[in-house]
Order: structure tokens, then C-alpha cells, then sequence
């Protein structure tokens, strides 16, 4: 428990929606009595899009470009929100002792509480383990559009096995309805229909989106709910509750990959929708079929442009990463780049915090001028210098939650000088943009 009276997995939500925020008590009365959650009629998700801009690196020229990556995002109502995180909380602590009992604690990485462990560590125990057994392959495989593809009958006869039912209990059944059969808003026209703005969209004490009444005439008879676009398959990635789905969806898969690796002495890591395979290189052509076989069961897809297969073996008398070409490249998991002997960041990873570093400063010097516009104007005096308070939290080793300081927690853990190498420079670059 948070206090006395809020439950661990209750959290205040403040934006806003078809209802209106509950406070912990309401929540908790709704959320655990099993007759009125099975009866519930839950919203739809309001959702909304961005453009973001990624940089990757050209394979054939070598060169950085700007990828135009769109991100979707959607949310459920507070009410639904908190029944999501309710029976999350729930199936939480069963899938935590079936994955102990199926002895894969240490293979199932993401969405869990793991001591406090990131995916640094996570990297780097999979490094280590490769330094271990030395010369071996790894096999890196990714899913594509991994929550849009996830088909709802496998999650249900997992989610059964998992509560040890044949059949879903109501309540249940209709948590997993709604987000199998989930439904979007989407939160311009919503907004717009409303006269609500984006960005003070609690204007005039404005405490939720509508009124029953008007959701039904507006919004429902109006055509603005659109159903799940994939039918069948998918699950919203926004809910409390579909990052541990994604997981108990996999455990039969865990479970058998696992135990195959182990029987020819590799290891197996999954982190989300990324799945690692350590092995004797004579392996790695079978556990690459038997991972796309099983995949294929599972009725989701593999993103063949992130496959990677990396070989390691000794190369004058140093243990090197070799594609299948026989060319000397680096392994990449979970954001980190490993050659055999040294761990790095990746260079587009480094070129994004330049990029970034270098707007927020300009906007910075803007800012500044701005300001001092005015002061001239009332005859004050100009202010002297930047705010470098709020730029060296966003953009130095001193702030606790940016590029440079999850950079340097990372060569510490990973007692890595490669990766303190890659940001001295970036650094200095800092200092240059606040003195130009």
C-alpha cells in the first residue's frame, strides 16, 4: 500500500476524458467487486498521433539520415484505467510465480520489477555471457507491430492457463472484450466537436470531455468511434494492463524456447519484442528455424530487417563479432553495440543528443534575448547569462534522467572505457554551444 488508504497499483490520473478522475477509495470499490466489472461498459480510447523524427543510418553509404517515425498513442478513461491496473496487479503476482515454477526468471526481461535492474544490465549480463562461453553465435530476432498483431485467441487460452480455468470467469472475460474488441476516438475531431483546446484542454474548470447524454449524440451517433482496425488481432499498447499481457501471451513460447536452448548449453533472453538466442555456433541455423517456426505459431510477424546473426570467435587472439558474411560487425541489443571485447553506444544514439543539445541551447539563447527585449523596453537591466540550470539538467551528466547521465551509469556498469570515450566529447560540445 501507497498509505493506509491508496492501493500500490492505484494512480491518479489527471487528463481528461469521457468520466471524470475517482479517488482511491471509489476505484477500489469498483475495480475488485467482480460482479460490477464484468457488467462494465468501458470506453473507448481516445487517441491521437506525432511524427517523430529518428536518425538512422543509411546501410550502403554509410551516412545519418532523419527517419520519419509516427508514433500512436491512446488512453482509457480513469475509471477503466483503474479496473485495468486492478486486474493487472492481479495476474501480476500469478505470472510471476508460473515464470519462476517454469524456471524463466531470468529469461523474461521487460515489464517486470526486476531489483531495480534496466536494460543496461540486461545488456550487459548478456554480453558477460557471451565473454562466458566465448566463441558461439547469437541470434537477434524482433517482432513487428508486436501489440497490433497479438491474435486473441492465443491471449485467452493463455490467460486461462494462467488463472488454471478452462474458461474465462466474467470479469474477466470482459476485460479481455474490451480490449480485444477495443474501440478509438480520435482526440482532434473529439476536441474540436467539443470546442476543447489541446493545449489547456481544462480550461473554464472544464473537469471531463462530456456528458453522457452527449457522448451518445456526439460522439457515438456522430461516427467518431472507429473499431479495433485489425479485427482479430491486436491489443491497445495503452493501457495499465497490455504490457503484462504481451508477456503472459508469450509464456508458452518462453517456456519452449528456453528449455531447447538449455539442452545445447545456450542462453535465452526475451525483452518484449526482442529476442536474444546464445548457442554454439553448429546451432544457430536450427534454433533460427525453430524460433520462425514457433513465431509462426504464435500468428505474429518477425521484422526481418532487424534479424541479426553475429558469430564470435577469436581473431589474433581476440574474441571479435562476425556477420554472416565474415565481416567484422558489432551485436546490437537493446541499444548498446557489442564486438566481443568492447561495449558502445550507438553513434545515431549520440548524433540524436547533439541534435537535441544543440536546439535546446539555440532556444535557450532566444529565450534570453526575448526576455532582455523586454527588460530594455521596461529599462531594466539585461539578464547576464542563460539559465544553465534547467540546460545542464537536460543536457549534462549532472541532470539524473538525460542521454549523458544514463550514458555514464552505463559505462559504470558496464565497466565500459569505450562508451566514457563516446561522451567526453559530447561534453565539450555543450560548453561550445553555451559559448557561442
Amino acid at each position: 500500500m501507497k498509505n493506509t488508504s491508496t492501493p500500490v497499483w492505484y494512480s491518479k490520473r489527471s487528463y481528461l476524458h469521457f468520466d471524470m478522475p475517482v479517488c482511491a477509495a471509489k476505484a477500489y470499490k469498483i475495480a475488485t467487486n467482480s460482479s460490477s466489472v464484468a457488467k462494465h461498459a468501458f470506453f473507448p480510447f481516445i487517441s491521437y498521433s506525432f511524427q517523430l523524427t529518428k536518425l538512422d543510418r543509411d546501410i550502403s553509404t554509410g551516412k545519418l539520415y532523419r527517419k520519419p517515425k509516427p508514433r500512436g498513442v491512446a488512453y482509457s478513461s480513469h475509471i477503466d484505467s483503474h479496473i485495468y491496473a486492478y486486474y493487472a496487479s492481479q495476474l501480476s503476482t500469478l505470472y510471476e510465480q508460473e515464470i519462476i515454477k517454469l524456471g524463466l526468471n531470468e529469461s523474461v526481461l521487460a515489464f517486470r520489477k526486476l531489483d531495480g535492474k534496466s536494460n543496461i544490465h540486461f545488456a550487459d549480463d548478456a554480453f558477460n555471457y557471451v565473454r562466458k562461453i566465448e566463441e558461439c553465435s547469437v541470434i537477434a530476432l524482433d517482432f513487428s507491430k508486436f501489440f497490433d498483431t497479438l491474435d486473441h485467441e492465443i491471449l485467452k487460452v493463455e490467460w486461462c492457463k494462467l488463472l488454471g480455468v478452462v474458461r474465462l470467469p466474467k470479469d474477466h472475460f470482459n476485460v479481455f472484450r474490451s480490449l480485444s474488441q477495443f474501440s478509438t476516438v480520435d482526440r482532434d475531431k473529439l476536441f474540436k466537436t467539443f470546442g476543447i483546446s489541446q493545449y489547456t484542454p481544462k480550461a473554464n474548470g472544464r473537469e471531463r470531455i462530456c456528458l453522457p447524454l452527449e457522448f451518445r449524440n456526439k460522439v457515438r451517433v456522430a461516427g467518431l468511434i472507429t473499431p479495433n482496425p485489425n479485427g482479430e488481432k491486436g491489443i491497445p499498447q495503452g493501457s495499465p494492463i497490455s504490457a503484462l499481457l504481451s508477456n503472459i501471451y508469450m509464456i508458452s513460447f518462453d517456456q519452449e524456447m528456453k528449455k531447447y536452448v538449455d539442452t545445447i548449453g545456450g542462453k535465452y533472453f526475451r525483452y518484449c519484442d526482442d529476442m536474444l538466442f546464445i548457442v554454439p555456433p553448429q546451432y544457430k541455423k536450427m534454433i533460427e528455424s525453430l524460433a520462425n517456426s514457433k513465431i509462426t505459431a504464435l500468428k505474429v510477424q518477425i521484422n526481418k530487417e532487424k534479424t541479426e546473426i553475429r558469430d564470435f570467435k577469436y581473431q589474433d587472439n581476440k574474441l571479435c563479432s562476425f556477420d554472416e558474411n565474415g565481416k567484422q560487425k558489432p551485436l546490437q541489443y537493446l541499444g548498446f553495440l557489442f564486438d566481443g571485447h568492447s561495449v558502445f553506444l550507438r553513434s545515431t544514439a549520440l548524433a540524436r543528443y547533439s541534435e537535441k543539445m544543440k536546439g535546446g541551447v539555440k532556444l535557450a539563447k532566444k529565450t534570453m534575448d526575448k526576455e532582455n527585449k523586454i527588460r530594455q523596453s521596461k529599462g531594466e537591466l539585461e539578464q547576464e547569462q542563460l539559465y544553465k540550470r534547467k540546460l545542464h539538467k537536460l543536457y549534462s551528466y549532472r541532470g539524473k534522467r538525460n542521454f549523458l547521465s544514463y550514458g555514464y551509469r552505463a559505462a559504470k556498469i558496464m565497466k565500459s572505457n569505450s562508451i566514457k570515450k563516446q561522451l567526453k566529447p559530447l561534453w565539450q560540445r555543450f560548453q561550445d554551444e553555451l559559448l557561442k
